[in-house]
This record gives C-alpha cells, structure tokens and sequence, in this order.
C-alpha cells in the first residue's frame, strides 16, 4: 500500500474501525512505555506478543469474514488465546520463582499454546523459513543432538525445559530480539508512518526532481534521492520500492530509461535507503544494541560507506544517460521553485533535528522517536495541506502498528531460533566451521557469510537476517581480527543483498510490475547496479574506512569512490564513449588498485584509469543527444 494514498488517511484500507481503534491502542501502549512509563522487559515484550499477535489474528477475521463463515470464528478465537498468552507470563511469573522454576499444567499450557501460536502467525505474515528452522531446532534440542557427532554434539533437554526457556526467560521469545522488536523496531516503524502521512515522501520527491533537472538523465537522480532518503525511514525496500517507485519509475520511462534499468536503479537506491543514516531503518539501533557503542559512533562510521553506495548508483545513471544520448527534460511536468517548495516543506525537516538531537543529547532512541512522532504533529500544523487532527493522527497510529506487526511476528520466533543456537553453543560452532572452511582467509570467511546472508535473505527481511547472522557470524569475523563495528556493518551490509540478488529478490520483482518489464531482468540490474554493496563490505574488513582517524577514512573514500566510478563505467560498458568488452576488462583490472589500501598503488591507479578511458574514447564518436522519451523497450 502506498501509504501516501488517500484511502490511508484515516484507517488502513479494508479495516472496521474497532480494529484501527485496537490498532491506535497498541501504539499508545507501545509510545507510552517506551517514552515515560516503565515495565520490566520480559513483561513488556510479553505484551508485546499478546497485543500484536491478537492484532493480526483480528486482521485475519476481517479478511476471512468476506470469503468464509466459519474461518473468521476460528481467528477471532486464536487472537483472544495469543492475547491471554500475553497476559499469562506477567500473573503467573512470581508464583513460578516461589516454585523453584517448577512448571505446573497452566504453565505447560500457556508456553506450549503461546510458542505455537507465534509460530502460525510467524508462518501467516512471513512464511516458512523461520518456523521450519524453530521445528529443527526443537528436534535437535530434544532429540537428534546426542546422536550427532563433533561440534554440533549436544546430550539434550527435555521439551518441558525448552518451553520454559522459550516463554518463562530472556532465551526465547521474550529475549533480547523480543525486546528489538517491541521498541526500536516499533516507535521507529510508527515514527515512519507518522513522518509519510504527514507528506514527506512527496515533498521528498519534489524536491530531488528540482535538484536534478537540469542533469542528463535527472529522472534517475530523482530515484536515487527520493528512495534513499526515504527508505531509511521505512526500514522495508519492498515497501519503498512500490510506494517511491510507482512514481519515480514512469518519470524514468518519461525521460527515457530502458524500464528494466529504471526498476533496477529503483529497487538498488531502495534497498541502500536501509544504509543512510541518521535512522538506516533502525539498523543504527540494533547495532547500537548488540556492539554497546555509542549510537554517535556508529552513524559516524556508516555515513562514508552510504555515501558512496548511493555515489556508485549516480555514475549508472550518468553512463546509461550517455549511453542513450539523454538530455535534461522536465518530461513535460512544470517544476517547482525552489522558494516556495522550501517554505512549503521546510517543517518535514524539523522531526529528522528533533530525533537526531535528542540522540545526540543523550536520550534513548525510543525516546528520541518519540520525540518525532510528536515533533511530525506540531510541525504538520505549519501547512495548510497534511495538517494531522485527531483523525489524521489516529489512522497513521493504526497504520504504523499494522506495519509493525507481521514485522515483529517474525522478529519475536527469530529470537526462539537464536534462544536454541545459544541453549545448544550452536552458534560457537558454526563460528568455528567458518574459520575451519575458510582456511582462516578472512576473503573467503566473508565469501561463506555472504552466501549465508543470502539464502537467509531469500526468506527474511533485512532485520531479521541481521540479527540471526550477528549471533553465528560476527565471533568469526572477530576471530579473524575484524574489529567489532566493522564486523557488525558487513553483516548489516550483506544481509540486503538478498533485495537485489536472483533468484529471489522481492524489491526488484516488485519494481518489475511497476515498470512492465520482467521480473528477472529487473532483478539483474538490480544486482548489477548495487555492486557496491559487495565491494563495500570489502573495505570494512581490509581499509580502515570503519575504524581509522579521519584522515585515513576520506583517503579510503575518496579512492574508493574512483573505483566504483571505474566499476560502473566497466558493468555499464560506457565511459565518455562507448566501450567493447575488452576495454571493460582491462578497467576492472584497474579497479583493484584503487581500493586496496596502499597511497602509492592508489596513486598509480589514479593515473592510470584516466590515461586508459582517454585511450578509449579515440576509437567511438560521441553518440547524438536525443530527446526524453526514447526508452519505452525492456
């Protein structure tokens, strides 16, 4: 759903409005106690479970009730259990510790029904990947570990003793992930919706269209700030892509873009709005959650390797723009002026200071969202046109919870599988294979990591496979002398890789429909235009771009960004000319020398590739410019 559609406005489409009102509840719930109230995490998360799985079970109802009778009924019944499941851990918690940790049948009960439950709607909102793996993990736990030999050897626990892990402590849906899941994931997917309906993403989009008029090719610059900007405050490349991208790939098609490279561009800017900062799609927040550092410290880190991703995909767009012979056009479309957008949107800017400087000043991040959210309602009265009243602000409520919910469906059994990898030392082990199949190269541990995040990926958002490859991954990289961050930002990194990567890469089958053009087409420009996001990874490991002073960083950067120029000129097959795929070989070569960290092979490099393009171009004229509107062929 696009969610600056009017029919958004007030309740998400198909909604009664007893569930939006249940929906705008939760939110409060959830705003309250993460700004000025205070309960204990395990109790907070548990709520958490029970409100937003009740939530989504009720969802369900109201779907079912327009195809079937009975179904409904059956929903409706599963959302008061997984509500009472909620509401159980809290009542029964210190009559438990009283027992010695004794389980009696309400307590098998209320465990046993709540993990399943989960798991259904795990499976419902996100499909099989992660119930599947809960399922092993429970036979392997129970029963299969004492019959495997080596490293994965575990002597095994009773099912009673993994359910109450899993529900009475911090070790399964109520741990660590749980506790990601119901603040940082939570305030900051409704610190989003409140920030779109309040018309942002539109402003935004004006505004990267005013900027980049007069460039050839200034469409696909729209893309790439429009969808940067704001898929780091959505946190979904799929949700960006359809909402962004249902603008900005016609306008690309307009001004004449093949439609496979205006859905490739669209769906790699997409995904890169997750590696922005300030927000990252609350990426910053969860590594700031694992690694302990300063939340400062961790955006400073990410801002470099960001900018030059987005660098990366600005060269494709100038060399497909020279390719085709494009000239500036403003695709028949009066542009705005610059003056009265600005004083017109000047207020969208006012939530994103509020948010950074109460982070900066301190406060938590859960706070400092909250902080938006109500920044976003004052500043919204600065215009006549997304003034948020009560209706207003109640239907972005209710939207950010409906967002929010599968989301934290999937997060909530995520951590029952990072319960059993740390029950088990699972996790240790698989650590200890990646060192063990890499030969102790850390080129060929990252290689192990990265095909791991992308089968994870195939069947996880973003998110989700962070944190699982996090747990299993990071000690390895750490092992294998990566410092921390660094270790963490290459896990972050490689886990979007799965958005832009065949055979399974929802963003760009999704940008695809948009742009009438096949899906895998779509998906491997997609891939080829986000090589960035596998070089830079590179960098974390073997540059000091993540950890060195200021100095050694922008020299990294700036030498960096000469070899994604040098890349994308190579991938793209054009420079100022035309290139054959010789010359394209000889730049790739090239390309090596500039990322390595060594000042005078870089330097070498800096000569080379210009004396090597200027080689090139005496063999191809200039291509004719021609007018917007040519490239309406896949």
């Amino acid at each position: 759903m696009n969610p600056e559609s009017p029919a958004a406005a007030v309740v998400p489409p198909g909604w009664p409005r007893w569930l939006s009102a249940y929906a705008g509840l939760i939110a409060l719930f959830h705003v309250w106690f993460n700004t000025l109230g205070s309960l204990p995490s395990l109790w907070f998360n548990s709520f958490h479970l029970g409100l937003l799985g009740s939530l989504v079970c009720w969802a369900a109802a109201v779907e079912a009730g327009k195809r079937h009778r009975l179904t409904p009924a059956v929903y409706l019944f599963l959302g008061i259990l997984i509500l009472l499941g909620g509401i159980y851990l809290p009542l029964a918690e210190e009559a438990l510790r009283e027992r010695g940790e004794t389980m009696i049948l309400p307590d098998r009960i209320a465990a046993a029904t709540t993990v399943i439950l989960a798991l259904i709607l795990c499976r419902r909102t996100s499909g099989w990947i992660i119930p599947v793996l809960v399922l092993l993990a429970v036979a392997y736990i129970t029963f299969f570990g004492r019959y495997i030999d080596g490293v994965f050897h575990f002597r095994g626990l009773t099912l009673e003793r993994v359910l109450y892990r899993f529900y009475f402590t911090g070790e399964g849906l109520f741990g660590t992930v749980g506790t990601i899941s119901a603040t940082f994931v939570f305030m900051f997917i409704l610190f989003s919706a409140f920030l779109l309906k309040s018309g942002a993403g539109d402003f935004i989009i004006r505004l990267a269209r005013l900027l980049t008029r007069r460039l050839p090719g200034g469409a696909g610059y729209v893309a790439i700030v429009s969808s940067g900007l704001t898929g780091m405050i959505t946190g979904s490349a799929v949700a960006n892509t359809v909402s962004t991208g249902s603008i900005t790939i016609p306008m690309m098609k307009r001004a004449g873009f093949r439609p496979a490279f205006a859905a490739g561009i669209e769906t790699a800017a997409s995904t890169g709005g997750q590696l922005m900062p300030p927000v990252m799609g609350a990426g910053a927040f969860l590594m700031a959650q694992y690694t302990g550092l300063p939340y400062t410290q961790i955006i400073a880190a990410a801002f470099l390797p960001a900018l030059l991703y987005f660098l990366s995909l600005a060269f494709f767009v100038c060399f497909e723009a020279r390719k085709t012979g494009l000239t500036a056009s403003d695709n028949g479309e009066p542009p705005d002026r610059l003056g009265p957008l600005c004083r017109e949107g000047l207020h969208f800017f006012a939530p994103i200071t509020v948010l950074i400087g109460l982070l900066v000043s301190g406060f938590s991040p859960t706070y400092a969202a909250g902080g938006g959210i109500a920044a976003v309602i004052a500043a919204s009265w600065c215009t006549r046109k997304h003034r948020m009243g009560p209706a207003a602000v109640g239907g972005a409520l209710a939207l950010g919870t409906r967002n929010a919910a599968p989301i934290a469906m999937l997060l909530l059994c995520t951590g029952l599988v990072i319960g059993a990898l740390n029950m088990t030392g699972t996790g240790v082990a698989f650590s200890q294979l990646v060192i063990s199949w890499s030969g102790g190269y850390l080129i060929a541990a990252l290689g192990w990591i990265a095909v791991a995040s992308l089968i994870l990926g195939m069947g996880l958002p973003v998110t989700a496979a962070y944190v699982m490859l996090a747990v299993v991954a990071v000690p390895a990289l750490q092992e294998l002398g990566v410092a921390l961050l660094a270790a963490h930002l290459i896990i972050f990194w490689l886990s979007q890789d799965s958005n832009v990567t065949p055979p399974v890469c929802l963003a760009a089958f999704a940008a695809a429909g948009i742009a009438e053009t096949r899906p895998m087409k779509a998906g491997f420009q997609a891939w080829k235009m986000a090589k960035a996001l596998y070089i830079i990874p590179l960098l974390f490991a073997f540059t000091p771009l993540i950890d060195g002073d200021w100095g050694q960083r922008l020299w990294v950067a700036v030498f960096a960004a000469l070899g994604l120029l040098t890349v994308s000129a190579a991938f793209a097959g054009h420079g100022l000319r035309p290139l054959k795929r010789w010359q394209c070989a000889v730049l790739l070569l090239i390309a090596p020398a500039l990322f390595w960290p060594a000042p005078l092979l870089n330097l070498a490099a800096l000569l080379a590739v210009p004396a090597t393009l200027a080689l090139f171009t005496r063999s191809h004229p200039i291509p004719k410019p021609q007018p917007g509107g040519a490239g309406t062929q896949s």
